[in-house]
Parts: structure tokens; C-alpha cells; sequence
């Protein structure tokens, strides 16, 4: 295949690419979302968060059936003496049994149950602990790929400038016409690494509506932000007393040791007899035998029973418990020291991003760009080589990229920190 051939397969495909883009936005009808906003979408229309919100409903559920005494038990009969042959009458029977627990069984469940519906609101409070800073990752990295997606967009606008430009010059015999299809060419390369960085973008504003629960067949939403945090000043010591404080998780942890306490106060009351209360009447008819001739009655009685559980022998359920209260003491300890330690991994994360985003200034780059607008000038003055102006192209490109992968990964770093922490307050 010759040259000739190979400049018409990039021109077409330069001009299909071109009409593509024209057409990218024409599917969805788009909405700008700022930061409050999105947040305030996640709270309030993520379904697995509304899912979790559930557990809360079974929980106190599980109260009110706790607080369930046992139902009493009724039973009637009816029986027959003999009346057909011996004339001893019939007669009916009926008792009424109830089971008395003791040790305050009853009591101690319900506490149970209320034990573990704090622990639930606490584990509430920690999923939505991550799914915020989850989203927040999400907000951040969406509007990341919407400034990258701008600069290899100018960066092929500018290159298409070019092209525009060399092929006037090239009409005019300023320069040769494989100079201008040259600059054609790097006007297609261009073109494709912007649609690549549009795919990443408009990839990373369909991960929004996974949090949001809205359909981005019917709106796509854009985040805005000014990015502008302000100074945050963070000592290590009060961020480990913090997170003591604020993480649920740890929380929790202490809440199951509570309420692995109160399963061992259930099981030695379970130890205890129950007492059964039992009442019973008897009516017999008259019976008209002969010789043992006797008049209808009503018998009733009323009886105390409890149960000879021999399985009290073993206390097989008491240590389950106790063993389940020592594990959750060793668990509580070892959650301690996880957060201490993602604490410090954060925190050290967030100082070594921070220095590395203040590496970065607006001068340099001002100076990056002074840079390439003046190879440009002197291209077209006919001073500098095209393979310049692509260096001076390439090395503005990478120093904004540079400098927004530094700017994010530090945001990102400063939303584990406070995640990390339990503590938020972060507003872009």
C-alpha cells in the first residue's frame, strides 16, 4: 500500500472520528450536579443504602417480639362412662396451661433485643460512612476525567489549527504538501487520544448513577466543582482520639461485647425451671346405674408443675457464650489497632500527596504553555520543525496531566483520611 493510500485511510478516518464526536452528546440530556447535591442524591436514592435502612425495621421488629409472653395453651375433651350399657353418664373436660418463666428471661431478651438494634443503627451509620467517601471517590473522579478530556481536546483543536494553517501555506507554496499531510496526520492521532479520554469520561459518569439510583438512560448528570477545600490542618494524635470516638465500627465492636454479656446472662437464666401453671375442671352427668347411682358434679383444679431438666448438667450453651464473650473482647482490641494503623497509613498517605500538589503551581503551568505557543509561532514563521512544536505539544499535555493526577490523588487521599477518621466536613 502507498503513501498515497495510507494518507486517504487516515483522512477518512479522521473525518469519521470528527462526525462521531459531533454526535456524542446528542443520546442523553445532560444535567449539571454540584457536590451537595450528588451527596444528598446518594443519602436519599441509593437503593442498597435504602436496603440497609431495612435492617432498622427488622430490628425493632425483633423488640416487639421479644417482648412476647408465652401464649397459654387451652384443651377440651369430652368422654363417655359406659352410658350406653352401664348408664354411667358422660361428661366433658377442659384445662388452661400457662408457662411462668423465670429468672426474668423474658427481661433479658428484650434487652437483647434492644442491643441489637443499637449495634444495627451503628452499622447503619458505618455503611454510610464508606458509601459517602465511595461516592465522593466517584464525584472526584469523574471530574478528573472531564479536565483530561479538555486537554486532548485543545491539544487537537490546536493541531487542527495547525493543519488548517499548513494547508493555506502548503496552496501557497510556503510549504511542501507531505509537511501539511503530515500535520494532517497528527491531527487524527489527536483526535483519538481526545475521543479515548470523552470514553473514560463518559464511563466514569455512569458509575454516578450506580450511587444515585436515577437511570442515565434518561439524564446524564455532569459534576461541577471549583475544587477550592481550603486549608486543612490535621494533627495525628486528635485524629487517633477521633476515630476512637467517631468510627461505629469500633463502636460496634464494644456494643458486642455488650451484648455477647447479656446472651451469658440468657443462658444461666435458661438454667433456671420454668413453672407451669395448669387449671382443669371436669363436669361428669348423672349416672342412673343401679347400683352406684350418682348425681352430675363439676371437679376443678388447679396444679403447679416444672419440668426436671436433667440437661442442666451440661452447660454447654453458658460456655458457648462465654467463649463468644471472650472472642468479641479479643475482636474489639484488634479493630482498635486496625484504626489506629489505617489512621496513621492515611494520614502519612495525605502529607506525602499534599507535598507533592504543592510541587505543583500555576507558573509552571503558564511557563509549559508560553512554551508551546511559542513553538507554534516560530512554526509558522518557518523557524522550528513540526516534531518541536509535537515535543512542546506533549510535554504541556503531560505537565497538566501531571498535575491533575497530583491534584486528585491528593483529594482522594484527604476523603480516606476523614474516612479513616470518621470525621467529615468536606465540601468541593
Amino acid at each position: 500500500m502507498n503513501l498515497k493510500n495510507n494518507i486517504h485511510i487516515v483522512f477518512y478516518c479522521f473525518f469519521i472520528a470528527s462526525y462521531t464526536y459531533s454526535q456524542t452528546d446528542t443520546n442523553f440530556n445532560t444535567k449539571k450536579i454540584d457536590y451537595p447535591t450528588f451527596i444528598q442524591k446518594v443519602n436519599t436514592h441509593n437503593f442498597n443504602y435504602a436496603a440497609e435502612k431495612l435492617n432498622l425495621n427488622i430490628a425493632q421488629a425483633r423488640i416487639l417480639n421479644a417482648q412476647i409472653f408465652p401464649d397459654p395453651n387451652i384443651s377440651a375433651g369430652w368422654f363417655d362412662n359406659g352410658e350406653a350399657r352401664n348408664n354411667m353418664g358422660y361428661g366433658f373436660l377442659s384445662s388452661v396451661d400457662w408457662t411462668i418463666e423465670t429468672g426474668g428471661k423474658r427481661k433479658k431478651r428484650i434487652n437483647i433485643a434492644k442491643s441489637e438494634y443499637e449495634i444495627t443503627y451503628l452499622m447503619l451509620a458505618d455503611y454510610w460512612r464508606n458509601l459517602r467517601a465511595d461516592a465522593t471517590l466517584i464525584f472526584l473522579d469523574a471530574l478528573k476525567k472531564k479536565l483530561i478530556f479538555n486537554v486532548e481536546l485543545s491539544s487537537y483543536n490546536t493541531m487542527l489549527e495547525l493543519y488548517r494553517s499548513d494547508s493555506i501555506r502548503a496552496k501557497l507554496g510556503s510549504i511542501n504538501n507531505i509537511d501539511a499531510l503530515q500535520t494532517k496526520v497528527e491531527a487524527g492521532i489527536k483526535l483519538k487520544d481526545a475521543l479515548l479520554a470523552q470514553a473514560e469520561w463518559k464511563t466514569s459518569l455512569t458509575h454516578l448513577h450506580r450511587y444515585t439510583g436515577y437511570s442515565y438512560q434518561d439524564t446524564l448528570f455532569l459534576p461541577i466543582s471549583d475544587l477550592n477545600i481550603g486549608e486543612q490542618n490535621f494533627q495525628l494524635e486528635q485524629l487517633i482520639q477521633t476515630a476512637l470516638k467517631n468510627r461505629n465500627d469500633f463502636m460496634v465492636a464494644l456494643k458486642n461485647k455488650e451484648l455477647a454479656d447479656k446472651y451469658v446472662q440468657l443462658a444461666k437464666a435458661n438454667r433456671l425451671h420454668d413453672l407451669n401453671l395448669s387449671f382443669n375442671t371436669v363436669y361428669a352427668s348423672y349416672s342412673r346405674n343401679i347400683i352406684a347411682p350418682t348425681p352430675s358434679f363439676l371437679q376443678k383444679s388447679l396444679s403447679i408443675s416444672f419440668p426436671l431438666k436433667f440437661s442442666n448438667n451440661k452447660s454447654s450453651e453458658l460456655k458457648e457464650y462465654l467463649y463468644q464473650k471472650k472472642k468479641s473482647e479479643l475482636t474489639a482490641q484488634q479493630i482498635e489497632i486496625e484504626i489506629q494503623s489505617e489512621v496513621l497509613q492515611a494520614y502519612f498517605n495525605y502529607l506525602s500527596l499534599q507535598k507533592a500538589y504543592k510541587q505543583f503551581n500555576q507558573e509552571l503551568l503558564e511557563s509549559a504553555k508560553k512554551v508551546l505557543n511559542g513553538k507554534i509561532y516560530s512554526y509558522k514563521r518557518g523557524e522550528s520543525s513540526l516534531l518541536e512544536v509535537l515535543n512542546a505539544q506533549r510535554t504541556y499535555n503531560e505537565t497538566q496531566i501531571a498535575y491533575y493526577e497530583t491534584l486528585f490523588n491528593f483529594l482522594a487521599a484527604l476523603v480516606e483520611l476523614e474516612r479513616s477518621v470518621g470525621i467529615w466536613d468536606l465540601q468541593f
